[in-house]
């Protein structure tokens, strides 16, 4: 009897020693700017059709407002709304000198980002992981001292559309998992927000983008094959915001700010405007009223409100850096200041409940089922499920692991062979108590 019991002991010792977690899980990242989520309903994409089979496909996914690409990509990278991280625009501002940044200049404006709130490169570096980001935005910038492990900005000018470059960067970024041994990593393509925008959203150019998209993904995914990494790495592709056709040559009657009667730029400090459908006004001291009474209905698809009267369910009021007066206007149309200066066919920026600025959503990898379709998220949402697949405790965020969780295989995905062997030591233990009181 003791012989047995001895082999029963030796077998549980075995069970609790064995390595837990022999290789943790890694995650990458990846946002197509502007892939609206019914992109792929026109347009032939057997990759993506692929991917949605062997793993995750979301019907679609709601970004926060502000729907422009680097507020919503730092909602990706933090799980906050717009107004809790404070990366309120694609453009830094300063109210008082009037200075403004274009979106590439505002990469490099490091207190812009570093205001408070930790991207995800940094809570896992602290939490002894591995991160990198290639061209999202918000790489350049430093998170109280610390950047991404390693990094690679897009150079000025860069050329978002070159096929031959995803091609290079994809191989940058699988061998970054492969030798470096990262375990997190960003990757952003500019496209097809670059097309959706210049041809319009329901143009031949953009469908032919979309088919270039469909391409990478099928050339990534090879890719993670080629580099031994598909038993261990998730990937995550998804977007910022859809894109929505703008209304011209007379079609519709256009917002201008200038032509608006009782209106007057000579009541206004500072305005961030004619960037598509949004805007934001610095009243001039005691001028605020005006304005706003000015504006308030003065065009049928224009929204004025003070900033403390914006719609709850926008969360686009709590941040000193929002101006006092936000201004958006319906699918369709822009926001003009003196006079038109943007021709664009295709635009975001729009209300996020409006179906046009939902972006799409896929992923696979061993921690997400296979063959399954779940019902709308926010994007929000995606950061505590980033950091639930790496194990790394979360920083203070709006989102909830309980809107993802259903598409993973386990209830914790990183540490699911810790939670087996625990499980699978218990049962042993209990079958030698069992064994020795029958003897």
């Amino acid at each position: 009897m003791m012989w047995t019991a001895s082999l029963c002991l030796l077998g549980v010792s075995s069970i609790l020693s064995a390595p837990v977690n022999k290789q943790r899980q890694k995650l990458l990242l990846i946002s197509f700017d502007g892939f609206r989520w019914d992109y792929d309903r026109d347009v032939d994409t057997p990759n993506l059709d692929k991917m949605a089979k062997d793993g995750v496909k979301a019907l679609y996914v709601t970004p926060p407002y502000l729907t422009i690409t680097s507020p919503t990509h730092f909602t990706l990278l933090t799980g906050r709304y717009i107004e809790n991280h404070g990366v309120i625009h694609n453009m830094w501002f300063n109210t008082t000198t009037k200075a403004k940044k274009p979106y590439y200049q505002t990469q490099f404006v490091n207190e812009w980002w570093d205001n408070g709130t930790l991207p995800i490169w940094i809570t896992a570096q602290r939490q002894g992981l591995k991160a990198g980001s290639l061209h999202f935005p918000g790489t350049a910038s430093s998170y109280q001292g610390q950047v991404a492990m390693v990094r690679e900005v897009e150079p000025s000018l860069y050329n978002y559309k070159n096929e031959t470059l995803w091609k290079k960067n994809t191989d940058k970024v699988m061998g970054w998992f492969k030798h470096e041994d990262l375990d997190f990593v960003s990757m952003y393509f500019g496209e097809p927000d670059g097309t959706g925008h210049k041809y319009g959203p329901d143009s031949p150019e953009r469908k032919k983008m979309v088919e270039q998209v469909d391409r990478a993904v099928g050339y990534i995914r090879e890719s993670v094959e080629l580099h031994s990494l598909t038993d261990h790495l998730n990937i995550i592709i998804t977007a910022d915001h859809g894109m929505s056709t703008v209304y011209r040559n007379g079609l519709v009657e256009e917002i201008t700010l200038n032509k608006i009667p009782g209106f007057s730029f000579s009541d206004v400090a500072f305005h961030l405007l004619d960037y598509g459908p949004s805007g934001m006004l610095l009243p001039k001291p005691d001028r605020l009223e005006k304005v706003y009474s000015a504006l308030k209905g003065a065009h049928p698809h224009l929204h004025v409100y003070k900033k403390e009267d914006m719609p709850e369910r926008l969360r686009f009021a709590k941040n000193d850096r929002i101006l006092p007066i936000v201004l958006w206007a319906d699918p369709g149309y822009v926001i003009n200041g003196y006079f038109p200066v943007q021709f664009n066919k295709g635009e975001h920026g729009y209300d996020n409940d409006d179906m046009d600025m939902k972006p799409f959503f896929r992923a696979v990898g061993p921690a997400f089922h296979k063959n399954l379709e779940v019902g709308p998220f926010e994007t929000v949402n995606v950061y505590p499920l980033m950091c639930h697949i790496l194990g790394i405790q979360p920083e203070v965020n709006d989102g909830h692991l309980n809107a993802t969780k259903h598409m993973l295989i386990t209830s914790n995905a990183s540490q699911g062979k810790k939670i087996n062997l625990a499980e699978n030591a218990f049962i042993g233990i209990a079958a030698i108590a069992g064994f020795l009181v029958v003897q």
